[in-house]
């Protein structure tokens, strides 16, 4: 059985393609952003993009959406932002909310930056956890944000009559999932509760440690690359006290040299669209590029063009460059040939803005997983009933 989304505050389409990979059917994309709804033209041209705001987008035209997913703007609580949370008129979370209202879809998936879980943003995040707990128990007119949250904090579950989900959020490492990227994100689930699923998220894969032990342990890392073995004598005594004779659990984390493996300089020749050199990257303090042997820093779009320290990559012998938009597609773990619309500035914007899909896609299959467990249930008690019948 097809399982079919809706896409909020798509972006480029990072979530999505996840989500795709992982064998669910898009039915809308909504978004405001015209370079990205190129993008999504482009890498989805066979479903529906809306290039508007959300609030004029007519939820009556869906029908039978299972889930919602999506990243609302998250400039109200970014570390590099203004901190405004509600207070800030870029806070989307309400019409995230009015969907899950409207179309009470199986599940949602959200994606946010770290930040959501400030001390300081701490009620505000409780109030947004709340509200898609019980969707229906709206905000009344004239009514604040304060007192409706002490209306949802005094809801008893059992007297409550609307639509209820079952909400679990967590902070996700990309890297622990394949994402050559340190990129911390805070992902929120919902099932609808009377599916009466139980939502785990996915186990991390890949680990820190696992890299450390091919760097320094085996110099398997560097026999990949073809490059002279570097050592780390502490490091390797360490991990040989703490794993013995067998190596960490796990693959290894991915590396920005793991992720341009195979792709040439962008100086050199080569027929790659997206992977043009672009000059002017600066050391300075605070400003010091990804590491090449290391996952990369996390890429990020910025408020006012690009902050380059995180999107420049920085080679053994100090010297930098930024990132290509084709080598940033690819530290996000796009697909070689997705097409990221616009200039340079606004490509990596809508890279740095993008949830990795290999994370979208780990979160993706967990959720199809646990809602397929519910068919299978559903389907084997339709055969016992059949074969009760038959013995009769």
């Amino acid at each position: 059985m097809t399982m079919k989304t809706l896409e909020i505050f798509s972006g480029a389409g990072g979530l999505a393609k996840g989500l795709e990979i992982a064998g669910f059917e898009h039915s809308y994309f909504v978004e405001i952003n015209k370079d990205a709804c190129e993008s999504l033209r482009k890498n989805f041209y066979q479903h529906y993009v809306f290039e508007g705001d959300i609030l004029e987008f007519d939820l009556n035209l869906l029908e039978d959406i299972d889930i919602v997913a999506g990243g609302p703007p998250c400039q109200p609580f970014s570390l590099g932002g203004k901190h405004k949370a509600h207070q800030d008129n870029r806070d989307m979370f309400p019409y995230a909310i009015r969907c899950i209202e409207n179309l009470q879809p199986k599940a949602f998936i959200f994606e946010n930056v770290k930040g959501l879980l400030r001390d300081s943003f701490s009620q505000y995040f409780n109030y947004i956890v709340l509200r898609l707990m019980y969707p229906h128990c709206t905000i009344c007119d004239k009514e604040s944000w304060e007192i409706h949250l002490k209306r949802l904090e005094k809801l008893n579950p059992m007297q409550y009559r609307g639509v209820h989900y079952d909400v679990s959020y967590k902070l996700l490492n990309a890297a622990d999932y394949g994402v050559p990227q340190k990129r911390e994100r805070v992902v929120i689930v919902g099932l609808r509760s009377d599916l009466d699923l139980e939502w785990n998220f996915p186990s991390a894969t890949h680990t820190e440690d696992r890299l450390n032990w091919d760097k320094f342990v085996t110099g398997e890392y560097w026999e990949k690359h073809n490059i002279s073995s570097r050592k780390n004598i502490e490091l390797s005594k360490l991990l040989k006290s703490k794993y013995g004779f067998f190596p960490p659990e796990g693959a290894p984390w991915q590396t920005v040299r793991d992720a341009l493996l195979g792709v040439p300089h962008p100086k050199d020749k080569h027929d790659i669209p997206d992977h043009i050199f672009k000059g002017g990257a600066k050391i300075y303090p605070g400003h010091t590029g990804s590491e090449i042997d290391q996952p990369s820093k996390t890429i990020k779009a910025g408020g006012h063009g690009v902050p380059g320290g995180e999107n420049m990559i920085r080679y053994e012998d100090g010297t930098v460059r930024y990132f290509t938009t084709y080598e940033a597609k690819l530290i996000q773990t796009f697909p070689k040939d997705f097409i990221v619309a616009g200039a340079w500035s606004e490509a990596m914007r809508q890279i740095g803005n993008a949830v990795p899909v290999k994370l979208a896609e780990a979160i993706a299959k967990q959720l199809l997983a646990t809602l397929q467990v519910k068919q299978v249930d559903k389907s084997f008690q339709r055969t016992i009933n059949s074969y009760a019948v038959v013995s009769r």
